[in-house]
């Protein structure tokens, strides 16, 4: 356990600033995350040095298609959660704290920067599986020696954080994968126990800051589906952060405390038509379709990464991720 950041003391409680929540904690009581705790008047952060998954993976699973296109990265993840959504994929590790979860294990960070940089082609480490804005300091050290190595640091995340701790990430992230789970505020406190606002304000930042970023939206049967939202989700984009951003449409499954039936392809092929019209990057998640999952010049349409599952072919970019055929800058990060 390490103390945390980004709190206050108040009469014996703690409030934690860390994310929206603003949590106000009595002593021995937790936050709405379950992973940082009052103790003795201090917030300590449970998950330091706790795991519960090291893994390597491919670069398009956070997913990221524009960042380092068919390499391996190492991904680490705890417990916990500042969200709480009901169609949760994780949610045996993401709805549960230290105390709960019997497979969590001790690490230090020089042991996994050490096994980040045990295979050569490995480009950095993800922060994901569960979110890791609730294990803010952990992240942060883990971010900072990786650098040092050389390796890259990617954030995968819910955007449900406060300005201070965001800005701070900055100076260590080098991408972000960044859900953006519907466009309503009802969603976002019937679903989530959240609110949209500070996940808006998240995106903005990201942008502003020049950090590679990427959106995926998970769409959910009978929920968050409407046509209508969807526009006004992708006007938003558009406008606010551009037409070149990556968005990520994904195909929702019955899990968790969400019953509803699969997303109809029907559903997902209409919104990727609907988002193409503004968004120069659309794709289509944990669906098994050819549409949806190679890259196109916008300039000349030529394609110029070809995707089948995780195997990804780079066949139409020059070396420093401008098209071939026209020149048309698409990937700023490749190998």
């Amino acid at each position: 356990m390490k103390e945390a950041s980004y709190y206050t003391r108040e009469n014996g409680k703690v409030r934690c600033f860390l994310c929206p929540h603003n949590c106000l904690i009595a002593v021995d009581k937790r936050g709405i995350c379950r992973v940082r705790k009052n103790v003795g008047g201090k917030l300590i952060a449970e998950t330091w040095e706790q795991v519960c998954s090291l893994h390597f993976d491919p670069i398009e699973k956070k997913p990221l298609y524009h960042f380092y296109p068919g390499q391996t990265i190492f991904s680490v993840g705890s417990v916990g959660c500042n969200l709480h959504c009901k169609f949760c994929q994780n949610c045996e590790i993401s709805q549960v704290g230290v105390d709960e979860y019997p497979f969590l294990h001790t690490i230090s960070t020089e042991e996994i920067v050490n096994k980040a940089v045990s295979i050569k082609e490995n480009i950095g480490i993800a922060y994901t599986y569960n979110e890791p804005t609730v294990w803010f300091e952990f992240m942060a050290e883990i971010a900072k020696q990786a650098k040092s190595q050389n390796l890259k640091n990617v954030m995968v995340t819910n955007g449900f954080i406060n300005p201070e701790p965001l800005e701070d990430s900055l100076e260590f992230m080098d991408a972000y994968s960044v859900d953006l789970k519907a466009f309503d505020e009802n969603f976002y406190k019937k679903i989530t126990s959240s609110w949209l606002q500070p996940v808006l304000e998240t995106l903005k930042t990201i942008k502003k800051s020049g950090k590679h970023f990427e959106i995926t939206n998970l769409v959910i049967t009978n929920t968050n589906d409407d046509p209508d939202e969807f526009k006004e989700m992708i006007d938003w984009i558009a406008e606010e952060l551009g037409k070149d951003t990556v968005l990520h449409i994904s195909r929702y499954h019955p899990t968790y405390k969400m019953s509803e039936p699969s997303t109809p392809e029907t559903t997902l092929n209409l919104f990727f038509e609907l988002a193409s019209k503004k968004l120069d990057y659309v794709y289509l998640g944990n669906l098994h379709s050819l549409q949806g999952q190679n890259t196109y010049c916008p300039n000349c349409k030529t394609e110029v990464i070809k995707r089948t599952g995780y195997l990804t072919e780079v066949t139409g970019l020059d070396k420093v991720g401008n098209c071939e055929s026209c020149q048309y800058k698409i990937i700023k990060y490749r190998i």
